[in-house]
């Protein structure tokens, strides 16, 4: 006997399927697009107030820089629940940016009014984008010794760069793949590169100091009567 050939079904009924199935796929793609659109708005005003606060800090505008960092909290807070609902956006990149941004304005703020930092559970930031974030600081710490430099003011540039120092041995003792770190090495390398040449620059600038001093000094040996740096003659 020759074997049952199976039933083909209809045209109507597979009509009907794919129907349902095209909807299912199009409620959940809205989904995700609906969520995405809102994560990236919020983390676009995460990099904001973070960005503005560094540029607050930098100016020495603390109460303005803390008030924006707190705005960036809010902020963040409110991208914490992607992590759950959806974790394909939440670690789409652009959500762990904004973190790095929001844990570089908090620790940039730490340094400059001197109080303790937070550490990611305390910004509620994962380690990775922390780190990042961390890599970050030193180039702010470069600019607030070479603003120091320019006033002829070095009274926080030697500690500022040890700060920096202990940052870079903290990122390099880290090891582990850039899929886990966020590319972490590259930034490591990147702040290892900004040490030294803040390194260099210090150095340069206090051996200029000094040899002007010791130059005023001698000039006022020479001749007291000559103004002392400053142009002060007392």
């Amino acid at each position: 006997p020759s074997p049952q050939s199976s039933p083909i079904k209809g045209e109507e009924a597979v009509r009907k399927e794919l129907r349902a199935i095209a909807e299912s796929a199009d409620a959940a793609l809205r989904e995700t697009h609906e969520a995405r659109e809102e994560a990236l708005s919020l983390s676009r005003r995460v990099v904001r107030s973070s960005a503005n606060s560094i540029r607050a800090a930098h100016r020495g505008e603390l109460e303005d820089a803390r008030r924006l960092v707190g705005d960036a909290a809010d902020l963040a807070a409110r991208l914490r629940p992607f992590r759950e609902s959806h974790p394909n956006v939440y670690y789409g990149g652009y959500v762990e940016d904004a973190l790095k941004e929001y844990t570089e304005a908090s620790v940039v703020l730490a340094i400059a009014e001197g109080s303790p930092l937070k550490g990611p559970e305390e910004l509620g930031v994962g380690a990775a984008p922390y780190l990042n974030g961390l890599a970050e600081v030193v180039g702010e710490l470069r600019r607030l010794i070479l603003d120091g430099l320019r006033r002829g003011d070095f009274s926080r540039c030697e500690e500022l760069l040890g700060i920096m120092d202990d940052i870079y041995t903290v990122l390099v003792a880290v090891d582990y793949p850039d899929a886990v770190t966020r590319g972490l090495r590259r930034s490591t390398d990147a702040a290892r590169s900004i040490l030294e040449r803040t390194r260099g620059d210090l150095t340069l600038a206090l051996r200029q100091d000094r040899l002007e001093a010791r130059l005023a000094q001698l000039q006022r040996r020479v001749d007291p009567k000559s103004p002392r740096r400053g142009g002060d003659t007392t």
